[in-house]
């Protein structure tokens, strides 16, 4: 059992936890909870740490012995955990790492680009909705929040072992790429010539989201084949990006679903 925080592997998570460089130079990223150990593909799974009180009630569970594990102090494990209230075992999962071509394996795919955001909360959740819209992956600007935060990683629920994404450089060639392979690009923006619901998108799509405080950058947004626009009444100027997004991929998907 590990019962000092000095120990060296427990000095990992905690860096793993904290620092984007740390995540990518080892290759790892740490989910948190029972139901992310359960759903963590085996051949990515590099090892699991249990609390003690954790490994008490739940040690004979199938999905720990399958991989190797650790039991930690209950004190040390909270130091190890990045949340308030730990629940009681920690998995080291290795990376992801796909192209845009994997993004395009399935066919008229739905897609959604994500341009510098900000918000690990709204990633994680973003990613949820994807894998529910049946999109075929998600691209994000190089300025954009990492995927592996753990807080993005709680908030996809699962969603991170599931949903291709990948980070682009800049997303202008990404545009192009799109272009070429007859996937049109429709951009969220308040200047939207039609609003999202009269547009056709069962030949696939990509949809362009932009910052949570600023939008789309205006150079992003004329490179788009069609401008959008999400109604709304009041006197709001914008939505949540995780919420318009969801508005967008499950119209996508309510007309896959319909044809």
């Amino acid at each position: 059992m590990i019962t000092s925080t000095a120990n060296q592997q427990v000095k990992l998570l905690m860096q793993l936890n904290k620092k984007g460089k740390i995540r990518d130079a080892k290759d790892l990223f740490v989910a948190e909870g029972p139901k992310m150990l359960r759903e963590a593909p085996g051949d990515r799974l590099e090892k699991v740490y249990c609390s003690e009180s954790f490994f008490e009630k739940y040690g004979k569970d199938p999905a720990l012995k399958e991989v190797p594990y650790e039991v930690v102090q209950d004190s040390v494990f909270r130091a190890m955990s990045d949340t308030q209230n730990p629940q009681g075992v920690l998995c080291l999962v290795r990376q992801y790492h796909y192209t845009l071509e994997d993004l395009l394996l399935k066919e008229k795919p739905l897609l959604l680009i994500l341009e510098n955001l900000q918000d690990p909360g709204n990633l994680g959740t973003i990613m949820r909705t994807a894998e529910g819209a049946g999109a075929a992956g998600i691209i994000l600007s190089k300025g954009s929040v990492d995927m592996y935060n753990p807080k993005t990683i709680r908030s996809t629920m699962g969603s991170i072992y599931r949903v291709p994404f990948v980070y682009a450089e800049e997303l202008e060639g990404v545009l192009a790429f799109l272009k070429e392979r007859g996937i049109p690009s429709f951009a969220a923006h308040l200047d939207g010539k039609h609003t999202y619901d009269r547009e056709s998108y069962e030949g696939g799509a990509a949809f362009l989201v932009g910052n949570e405080s600023s939008g789309l950058s205006a150079g992003l947004a004329d490179l788009a084949d069609i401008r959008i626009r999400i109604p709304m009444e009041g006197k709001l100027e914008s939505l949540n990006a995780s919420v318009a997004s969801s508005i967008l991929l499950y119209e996508a998907y309510r007309q896959k679903r319909k044809s």
